[in-house]
């Protein structure tokens, strides 16, 4: 889960011995801790912070950094954790949101378990491990996007026998397939959930249905790169798109050429299509 990888960095960032978040749940003003790391008791765990109390809930309902020197003393926050918070022994405390297109989606925190003041170095480095989560759900949600728009089947091919107009609309239908099919092999990657990311390349086999076994086999990066360019991409496109350099892509083209028997970027996308590995 990319919560608690976050938290491990987050210590290693800011040298705090315990850190501890959560999600904000779906429809609701609050946030679950649902992840520790260095904590020495279960105190905190499932400990539902509602939007506007205590020092997470300031931070969710503020949407942006808080921390106190002092928590069980502190008159900036209200004290409805004290217990759970005094338990795990903690006192001085940052709670950093974690933002995604202007909504809160969960909080991070860092503690030690003496009063002192959490210089800006701290508080910059927990924001930095924050904004890796942002982007990491940020990519979830685009994924989710792509695969909620590719579950409907693909429209049928175009047969020789349609009409002029029956036949464009078919093969707009199919550029539209085939851009997500290329948007949904980018993303996933790139996607920490691992059950997101076998969902999404189910997807893309599904883009994919109704041909025969593929006859060649091709690596998954190599394919990544066949459906960028399939979908009208030039090598930097791909590049920035599959997160590589240029001259990678280059390399996994030609790969990908060679073990389709192709001499150009347009009979690797035929050949592949014909195989089978691309919608």
């Amino acid at each position: 889960m990319e919560m608690r990888g976050a938290l491990a960095r987050l210590r290693r960032a800011t040298g705090l011995p315990v850190a501890f978040g959560g999600l904000v749940e779906p429809g609701r003003r609050r946030m679950r801790i649902s992840e520790l790391n260095g904590a020495a008791t279960p105190a905190l765990r499932g400990l539902a912070v509602t939007s506007g109390n205590g020092l997470g809930g300031k931070a969710v309902a503020l949407a942006r950094p808080c921390a106190v020197t002092d928590y069980s003393l502190s008159r900036q926050i209200s004290h409805e954790y004290d217990t759970a918070v005094a338990a795990e022994g903690l006192r001085s405390v940052l709670a950093i949101p974690v933002v995604v297109r202007r909504r809160v989606r969960g909080v991070l925190y860092g503690a030690l378990r003496t009063a002192q003041p959490l210089g800006d170095r701290t508080l910059n480095a927990a924001v930095d491990v924050a904004r890796d989560i942002e982007q990491a759900l940020a990519v979830e949600d685009e994924a989710r996007g792509l695969l909620a728009a590719a579950r409907p089947e693909p429209r049928t091919r175009p047969s020789a026998g349609s009409g002029a107009g029956a036949g464009a609309g078919a093969g707009a239908g199919w550029e539209q397939v085939r851009e997500a099919h290329a948007a949904l092999r980018a993303l996933a990657p790139r996607i920490a959930d691992p059950l997101l990311r076998a969902e999404l390349l189910q997807a893309c086999g599904l883009l994919t249905r109704g041909t025969p076994p593929p006859a060649v086999a091709l690596a998954p990066r190599e394919l990544d790169v066949l459906a960028c360019v399939a979908a009208g991409a030039t090598n930097a496109a791909a590049a920035e798109r599959l997160g590589l350099r240029p001259e990678t892509v280059k390399g996994y083209l030609g790969s990908a050429m060679r073990k389709l028997g192709a001499h150009t970027r347009g009979e690797a996308v035929v050949a592949a299509r014909r195989a089978g590995l691309l919608p």
